[in-house]
């Protein structure tokens, strides 16, 4: 999953959200400096990408993907899913997806003494170009993979990921709709266990 499903699968407390959304840069064991609910929100992304990597239905999306992309079919396949939990977010949550980044990225400035310096250094850029909103249209998916395509020099072609996307979206709105009520029990547990 992308950013906005690892902030809103954390659940009400700010600091889980705050961890999940950094984990990816927190590598091994380095994160014992943090706050408990941030170490926790660490932990949970650390689960909800295992989950993700095993399942049989992101694993089917990923598949439409492999012969164009390789590696980063599930990257993409992340983002895939990032849009259509923002295109379908009244089905998930009762508030409006605008409140609830803005919300996050007052959490973020609220917090920022204890966000890792990749954090800081990628946060002006997101809410600027607000990038959790922006999933929510093809448009706006366009320009995300094309962001993520100029990181690996245009090496991945991320920049034509939405041709799939409208190609399949069909077929990958069922898969996502499929996976992510599995995942959503999933994280219920885990929440509780960590």
């Amino acid at each position: 999953m992308n950013f906005l499903a690892h902030i809103f699968l954390s659940g009400d407390n700010d600091l889980i959200k705050i961890g999940n959304f950094m984990a990816d840069g927190i590598r091994g064991k380095h994160f014992d400096g943090f706050p408990e609910a941030v170490r926790k929100g660490i932990l949970l992304h650390r689960e909800i990408d295992t989950y993700t990597d095993a399942h049989p239905v992101w694993r089917a999306s990923t598949r439409k993907l492999h012969e164009r992309y390789h590696h980063y079919a599930g990257v993409i396949v992340d983002v895939y899913y990032d849009h259509f939990l923002a295109k379908n977010w009244s089905q998930y949550s009762e508030d409006k997806l605008e409140d609830f980044t803005e919300r996050f990225y007052r959490s973020l400035h609220q917090h920022y003494d204890i966000l890792t310096e990749k954090t800081k250094g990628m946060m002006p850029h997101m809410i600027q170009r607000n990038w959790l909103l922006s999933y929510r249209t093809i448009e706006g998916m366009e320009r995300i993979f094309s962001q993520m395509d100029s990181r690996t020099g245009n090496q991945s072609n991320m920049r034509f990921a939405t041709e799939e996307l409208r190609q399949y979206y069909e077929d990958f709105e069922q898969e996502f709709t499929a996976f992510f009520t599995d995942l959503q029990n999933f994280c219920l547990q885990k929440r509780d266990a960590l």
